[in-house]
């Protein structure tokens, strides 16, 4: 830890699970005492059946949010979702 609230680390286990971290302060919000810390990082490890699976992620003023190709994303939105929202949009709605 910095003493300007920054901090970093990075460890690998001896099963070869692998974890790294970074982070600071940073104004979340609009009033001087909206701060907090955002961080992002990765961390990694070996299945069962041998396979290396990684999950980079970010936890920020937007919440937590993890990436990987074994991470399950949504399917795209309907067409007729996405028409209706543009319509809502364009008459002032949203």
């Amino acid at each position: 830890m910095n003493a300007d609230g920054s901090y970093s680390f990075d460890f690998e286990s001896a099963d070869g699970t692998k974890v790294s971290e970074s982070g600071n302060q940073k104004q979340v919000g609009p009033k001087p005492e909206d701060i907090g810390t955002v961080s992002k990082g990765s961390y990694s490890f070996t299945t069962p059946d041998g396979v290396v699976l990684t999950v980079n992620w970010v936890a920020d003023e937007n919440g937590f949010q993890a990436t990987g190709d074994h991470l399950p994303t949504p399917p795209p939105m309907p067409e007729h979702v996405v028409k209706m929202l543009a319509d809502l949009k364009a008459a002032g709605l949203l």
